[in-house]
């Protein structure tokens, strides 16, 4: 058997977790369901089709309710594909195995993913990750990896061209407000902090960005949010605020807080 039975009590581990690592496609089966005792061998040899690229596994609906009420399984035999965390397809019912086989497919690591998971522990990464993205243009991870490994040494504008192109992708916004908030490293802190204090609300953004790329979050936040009430600045303060939050990510107590407070002075 290359399938493998998985329980509440190891979903999360098996699963879950695992589908970080590679795809895991879940057969949701009871042992007195006819249409299940067919579809078994077909992912039987889905399974050893793609040995290495997808993972098979199968839970017993009436062993483990709680799951299957969880992902709402109202018929069986109910198969769910799951990557990074996520449910990312299914189908309910026997289905003919070119069907399968198409949603095998879609599910296996591309060419740009493999060579991306290669450059991971590659001790030259960047010529598979060049070649990751002549393969797959807007491939995310491929574009995240690289545009990380450009910035550390400096080439800030090409890893931000490498960011724009998966703009949806969060790693890419969170790398992208990251390098933006960087670009205050160096400012004169004292200066533009005796400039605030003197009254000086131009100097409200630049110091924000400054305490930012030190790490100083919070103060960056406390800093920027008055500017919000100065028009000439309420855009650039916008921006530099949300690069923070974008940066720290929206679990983040201080995005939480700051997010609040933002909506206040903005739409109050």
């Amino acid at each position: 058997m290359v399938t493998r039975d998985v329980t509440e009590a190891s979903f999360d581990q098996d699963v879950v977790r695992a589908s970080a690592t590679r795809p895991v496609v879940v057969d949701f089966w009871a042992a007195w369901c006819g249409p299940c005792r067919q579809l078994s061998p077909l992912l039987e040899r889905m399974a050893e089709r793609y040995a290495g690229q997808i993972d098979v596994v199968k839970v017993d609906v009436d062993a483990n309710t709680q799951l299957a009420a969880r992902y709402r399984v109202q018929g069986i035999p109910a198969v769910k594909a799951f990557r990074d965390g996520k449910m990312v397809s299914e189908f309910v019912g026997l289905q003919p195995e070119v069907a399968i086989d198409r949603f095998f497919a879609a599910l296996a690591p591309s060419e740009a993913d493999r060579l991306v998971a290669e450059a991971a522990t590659a001790a030259e990464p960047e010529p598979l990750l060049r070649k990751a993205l002549a393969a797959e243009r807007d491939h995310a991870g491929g574009a995240v990896a690289l545009a990380r490994l450009l910035s550390q040494r400096g080439e800030r504008d090409e890893a931000l061209a490498l960011l724009e192109r998966v703009p949806r992708d969060e790693a890419a916004r969170k790398l992208a407000a990251e390098l933006a908030i960087a670009e205050g490293d160096g400012a004169d802190v004292e200066a533009l902090q005796t400039a605030v204090q003197g009254g000086d609300d131009t100097a409200r953004v630049p110091l924000g960005r400054a305490l930012a790329a030190l790490g100083r979050h919070a103060e960056a936040v406390e800093v920027l949010l008055p500017a919000l009430d100065a028009q000439d600045e309420r855009a650039a303060a916008r921006t530099a605020l949300l690069q923070v939050f974008e940066a720290l990510g929206e679990e983040h107590e201080v995005v939480r807080d700051g997010r609040r407070r933002m909506a206040s002075a903005l739409f109050a």
